[in-house]
């Protein structure tokens, strides 16, 4: 017979099952809150962030004992994580769309999309899922977000749109985002072979690849007389993204999927929108020279050429580089060392610093007008800064605390066999909350494997779950969020933006759990 644990208290008895329901509701109240207060209350991300981190806090310390001395280090960390990387890439990505304002070159690239096509379904299938996803197979870490979500709005889409369809291309490719670091991480938390972890996740992302284009065509153009060729140049656009992505995970590894299906998305979309252009398109010559698009491209050719030369896919340089001017800070959590390092010549954010620098002064701008374009980007993005600093401390007192523990345990032992169908959500919890697949796979890429021991599935297959599921989460993560509406100037929608994207991640959640249960 089990034996209960007795705890007395002045309001009656709890049994022990009735202490670990408690700890369970305490710790899913901070998600929940950020939920209701973004989508429901409709408060911006700064102030529901703020609001969010405070019960958090008084959570972790009445509710599971926290000491402030870790509390305060918790959030330390946190903060020291949100600023780099993710608030320095949001500052230098929004940075090198304004230089490009400044020096109008803008314009140019404007007309270039629409010289491509005129069709917006093509414009916004080749700037998000095409170019977003390059820029976060290359960068990760809020580019593929802001920077497509920019240009669209300069190309006349309405801001919440342009923020949304952003969010949603951006879940496919976060699985092999910045060089394949997601799966990369996982791998080395599970001890798991890599080229099996990236081929599975590719599997069980093969029919978003297809169902995604569909969605950003369809919410551009939602005619059911499109229907039919929205429907073909999804299947071919994820064919090709398919392919690309399974040869490049099953024979190279998890540096190259992302970049590969990518490319070969824009190529296939180029090429569609060239063959069906109308007789006046066609005919119709662009009157931009070669030497003008190369110099309103400059921006971004740097940018790509920097992250490609300091890359994994030149190991030697990279090598080098990274152990050159590094910061590094320890703090002690939890009875151990929390070590927070930066390699600043490989990091993101300066190389978007660099590459629109130098980027802007062949535009023609004057090394002060660039950095009075910074300043006024700096108090853009000044409820980014709270908004995000907030969240990220939230989630790794979260962490350190042992409520996102509490969470994913909870849901493992509820589930039992039918565990691969929820798999997915443990994954996207875990970027919901901190805002990065990475980050996921850290907290939850053990745990996978575990269970996938207890319950007789292919570890490989169950941990690949966790980087799926998180590539959801990335559609609705506060964090992305505040990145989506930093890009169109529209901090305090978050809210609104949140409740046009659930729907979205919640489909897309729900068809990965099938896919990782069905072929269990």
């Amino acid at each position: 017979m089990r034996r209960s644990f007795v705890i007395p208290l002045t309001n009656g008895r709890f049994t022990f099952l009735n202490l670990i329901v408690m700890t369970l509701i305490l710790a899913v109240i901070p998600v929940l809150l950020l939920i209701v207060l973004m989508a429901f209350f409709k408060m911006s991300g700064d102030k529901s962030s703020i609001i969010s981190l405070i019960v958090t806090i008084l959570i972790a310390l009445f509710g599971f004992s926290v000491t402030v001395d870790n509390l305060l280090f918790s959030f330390i960390y946190g903060a020291l994580k949100a600023v780099s990387p993710i608030l320095i890439i949001i500052l230098m990505a929004i940075f090198s769309y304004n230089v490009l304002l400044k020096t109008q070159k803008m314009e140019i690239i404007k007309q270039q999309f629409s010289s491509i096509s005129t069709d917006k379904s093509i414009q916004v299938l080749l700037l998000t899922w095409g170019f977003g996803g390059l820029l976060e197979a290359m960068a990760g870490f809020g580019t593929a977000v802001a920077i497509p979500a920019a240009i669209l709005i300069s190309l006349g889409f309405k801001p919440i749109f342009s923020a949304t369809v952003s969010l949603i291309a951006n879940s496919v490719a976060t699985a092999f985002g910045a060089i394949g670091t997601p799966v990369l991480v996982l791998a080395k938390e599970t001890n798991l072979d890599v080229l099996q972890l990236s081929t599975n996740v590719v599997l069980q992302l093969s029919v978003l690849m297809f169902l995604i284009p569909l969605v950003l065509l369809f919410l551009t153009d939602p005619k059911v007389k499109s229907l039919p060729k929205n429907i073909f140049l999804a299947l071919l656009v994820g064919g090709v993204s398919l392919l690309g992505q399974y040869v490049a995970a099953k024979y190279m590894g998890a540096e190259s999927p992302a970049i590969i299906g990518s490319i070969l998305s824009i190529i296939v979309i180029v090429l569609y929108g060239k063959l069906t252009a109308s007789k006046e398109e066609k005919a119709r010559k662009s009157t931009l020279k070669t030497k003008d698009i190369l110099n309103a491209w400059s921006i971004y050719l740097l940018i790509l050429f920097l992250i490609i030369l300091t890359s994994p896919l030149l190991p030697g340089l990279r090598h080098t580089l990274e152990n050159n001017w590094i910061t590094r800070i320890s703090l002690p959590i939890n009875a151990s060392t929390v070590n927070y390092t930066i390699s600043w010549l490989t990091h993101a954010g300066v190389l978007l610093f660099i590459g629109t620098f130098i980027g802007g002064l062949i535009q023609g701008a004057k090394v002060k007008e660039l950095f009075i374009v910074l300043w006024n980007t700096v108090k853009q993005l000044k409820k980014t800064f709270i908004t995000v600093i907030c969240l990220v401390g939230l989630s790794t007192i979260m962490d350190t605390s042992g409520m996102i523990a509490v969470i994913a345990t909870a849901l493992a032992t509820a589930t039992g066999s039918l565990y691969p169908l929820f798999a997915p959500v443990i994954g996207c919890l875990g970027t919901f909350i901190t805002g990065s697949d990475t980050s996921s796979n850290i907290l939850f890429g053990k745990l996978q494997a575990s269970v996938a021991g207890q319950i007789h599935v292919s570890p490989d297959w169950l941990s690949a779950a966790n980087t799926v599921g998180a590539t959801g989460g990335k559609i609705i993560s506060p964090q992305s969020i505040a990145i989506a509406t930093s890009a169109g100037n529209q901090q305090g929608k978050e809210g609104e933006i949140l409740k046009a994207a659930i729907p979205y991640a919640l489909a897309y959640v729900i068809i990965t759990g099938i896919i990782v249960y069905v072929f269990s």
